[in-house]
């Protein structure tokens, strides 16, 4: 259930009988022909995906992220290391005092990774509550799938091409790139890495068959939905 469509008395009504909640991780920036909020798209779509039979909360996706390698390709916002992590401590927080003790942190985007060392310390100031922070694409099952699929799979190639990431009125180049070199993209400043890497694919076919994607998300959402069913610690 979407929090976006419930109201406060429903979600107090939830909370007389279970204490989990979701909330999607996500960013704003360039994935070349797809949309810049592919990241935010897919967090909050499996999450939401995954929650539904279960009933369980779904809170609005967290639309921006670390991602300062980013920043030459115009639409690519950026926080701070320091400010990501004192918004989601803050989102945290808000949630403990509703009364929610069992979070997953459904995370779309490799760059919001500090916030995984942050959970493990906020449980450590508040016992009573359990979080999980869970990158979905690459999640053991899922990313077996990609990987059975084709193993040339990146950030903005295939494996992020799905038909609610794309854009109505762009059309995918042919073929595919080889793949980055992400160990020398890491070294350079967002100029460089725009310069070097180009429209953005990190490499691999810009997209699959809608079957294969749907054979992927399926894996994805069922493995997600297992981690809020638990059991929890």
């Amino acid at each position: 259930m979407r929090v976006g469509n419930m109201n406060w008395i429903q979600v107090e009504d939830w909370l007389k009988h279970d204490d989990r909640c979701v909330v999607p991780l996500g960013s704003t920036e360039q994935h070349a022909y797809l949309s810049l909020s592919v990241d935010s798209i897919l967090s909050e779509k499996v999450a939401a995906d995954a929650a539904a039979p279960l009933g369980v909360p779904v809170f609005p996706v967290l639309a921006y992220g670390i991602t300062p390698y980013f920043r030459a390709y115009p639409g690519s916002v950026s926080l701070r290391v320091d400010t990501y992590l004192a918004v989601v401590r803050d989102i945290l927080d808000g949630l403990a005092q509703s009364g929610f003790r069992r979070i997953l942190l459904c995370n779309g985007h490799g760059g919001n990774s500090p916030a995984a060392g942050l959970a493990v310390e906020w449980v450590a100031d508040n016992p009573a509550c359990r979080v999980r922070f869970h990158n979905w694409w690459n999640a053991p099952k899922t990313w077996a799938q990609v990987q059975a699929t084709d193993k040339l799979g990146s950030h903005a190639s295939w494996m992020e091409n799905f038909p609610w990431t794309r854009l109505g009125n762009v059309a995918m180049p042919p073929g595919g790139k080889p793949a980055a070199d992400l160990d020398t993209l890491r070294l350079l400043p967002p100029a460089e890495v725009r310069q070097r890497l180009g429209d953005g694919n990190f490499g691999g076919l810009y997209q699959r068959p809608d079957e294969d994607m749907q054979a992927l998300w399926d894996v994805a959402v069922a493995e997600t939905r297992a981690l809020i069913e638990g059991p929890w610690a």
